[in-house]
């Protein structure tokens, strides 16, 4: 399952939830998704407020040296084609693969360019060239709402990416910006969590009527495929639906929907 920035959190890797039968997985995230609407919106902007947290406009968040990736909500994806549709790609780390070698992913991803380090499609100059359009996870970064297992084994909130790493802490932040970033932030796990759901029920539709079955010696093929930049096909998740594409090779030199 991606996730968003360097959130540190890991509801499912493929390798290990492939074999966990998908109505718990679904039921798992639908928990998730639960305590999210009871954690209290005054207390998440009360700790937006206690963050501080403001952009020195230094771009490092649009980069892999912070963003390992920049997942994409189906709204965005419906921005974007409006915007620069060779913009966005299949999201890394597709989740299943079936016994015919298809990969399955749960949604798009900003394309990354450039080099050391790769950087996201609309950044130039450090700055972003859609700022006004810019897509949901940036408009929130770095504040976020996930449950992630610390070394212990329990269960903790984690309300910010990377602390004290890049921009400002500590600043005065209003208190009714404050409300409109906790608000968004809620909004956002919830539809992010919401899509991740139907992915999984789309899968799980999707094989019972097709006859298939995760292959996970297909999976590990095809991922060293992706790695090596050997064009692939791909499903991905979209809306409801599972769109194709052929000889996908990653970073969009190649694509055949």
């Amino acid at each position: 399952m991606p996730w968003n920035q360097d959130s540190g959190q890991t509801i499912g890797f493929p390798e290990c939830m492939s074999a966990v039968p998908l109505p718990y997985r679904i039921l798992a995230l639908v928990q998730e998704r639960n305590y999210l609407f009871q954690y209290p919106l005054e207390r998440l902007a009360g700790e937006i407020k206690d963050a501080g947290f403001r952009c020195e406009m230094c771009g490092s968040c649009c980069t892999q040296a912070v963003t390992r990736n920049i997942f994409l909500l189906d709204h965005d994806v419906v921005a974007l084609t409006q915007i620069d549709p060779e913009s966005f790609e299949p999201a890394p780390d597709p989740e299943f693969c079936d016994q015919d070698g298809t990969l399955y992913t749960s949604g798009y991803a900003l394309k990354m360019r450039g080099e050391n380090p790769r950087a996201c499609w609309f950044l130039e100059k450090d700055r972003c060239r859609i700022y006004d359009q810019r897509c949901s996870i940036c408009r929130i970064y770095p504040y976020m709402l996930r449950r992630i297992r610390d070394p212990g084994g329990r269960f903790r909130w984690r309300r910010v990416s990377r602390p004290g790493e890049h921009g400002h802490c500590h600043g005065d932040i209003p208190d009714e910006e404050c409300r409109t970033l906790a608000r968004e932030v809620k909004e956002y796990e919830n539809a992010f969590i919401t899509q991740q759901i139907s992915f999984l029920e789309t899968i799980q539709e999707y094989f019972t009527r097709h006859s298939l079955v995760h292959d996970h010696s297909r999976y590990l093929r095809g991922i060293s495929q992706v790695s090596r930049g050997s064009p692939v096909t791909i499903r991905v998740y979209k809306a409801g639906e599972l769109v194709e594409h052929r000889d996908y090779i990653r970073g969009g030199q190649k694509v055949t929907a």
